[in-house]
């Protein structure tokens, strides 16, 4: 079921993605060569602590019984890393690296979403394009994110867009909707057929989060429950922000 949002929920809700955003601002100061991912999660859980919130993905717990609980504030995925990397003192950043930081804030009952991926230092040319796709991908689909128009149509126009660049979608994973619960309905695929799908309604609040592989579309999972990375190697990237459907134009919560 489908929860919309009253006007004083909203307000509510725009606390915790501001905090969101936020804090992607203040973990991107310290990405670096030499940097551990470690650091970049313990600066991210004391930033939004101090802003008198709570980090939603330290400890939650695995869809999969026997798995244990995400350990970390952040997920950091490096590289071939498509999504959910743990952070360790044992991998450090460096130059060329492109990282891909999902982090969710909550605040007073709700919950906050985004991703970006940063380039560290001076990577090559087909790792920029690949991070710019990826990030233009969410734009192009937000643009159908319109009340009356349904989920298929924002599913459709990412999936198009990425791959008339020559890139892949991730389909095992996809955006959500989100709120009081960090995962709820619909759910936001970043491919699919227009005109599918949930309907677009003032008040849904949904997570949009493109997940584009440079090449060879096919992921696996690591030992430790968690991790996806590219059974190939390819390179991968991630961008997303929480937005809110309104009766015109959507909203961008997370930026």
């Amino acid at each position: 079921m489908v929860e919309l949002k009253s006007k004083r929920e909203m307000e509510i809700m725009k606390e915790a993605c501001k905090i969101a955003n936020l804090t992607q601002k203040e973990v991107e100061k310290h990405i670096k060569p030499g940097i551990s991912t470690i650091e970049l999660d313990r600066i991210a859980e004391n930033f939004i602590k101090a802003q008198k919130a709570l980090p939603a993905q330290k400890n939650y717990p695995h869809p999969e019984k026997g798995v244990k609980p995400f350990p970390a504030t952040l997920c950091i995925s490096i590289n071939d890393t498509v999504i959910h990397g743990i952070p360790s003192k044992k991998i450090i950043l460096k130059n060329g690296d492109i990282v891909s930081v999902d982090l969710v804030v909550f605040k007073n009952g709700f919950h906050g979403d985004c991703a970006r991926t940063y380039i560290v230092g001076e990577a090559s040319h087909e790792a920029k394009k690949l991070v710019d796709i990826t990030k233009q991908a969410f734009f192009e689909g937000i643009k159908y994110a319109k009340a009356g128009n349904r989920i298929g149509d924002v599913s459709h126009a990412i999936g198009e867009f990425v791959n008339k660049n020559g890139y892949s979608v991730v389909k095992e994973f996809e955006g959500h909707g989100i709120g009081r619960q960090m995962h709820e309905e619909p759910a936001v695929p970043n491919y699919g057929k227009a005109g599918k799908g949930v309907r677009l309604t003032p008040g849904m609040t949904i997570a949009v989060e493109p997940m584009v592989i440079m090449k060879d579309v096919r992921i696996c999972e690591l030992e430790d429950g968690w991790t996806i990375v590219t059974e190939d190697g390819s390179l991968a990237a991630h961008y997303e922000n929480t937005i809110l459907i309104t009766e015109k134009e959507p909203e961008i919560l997370t930026i």
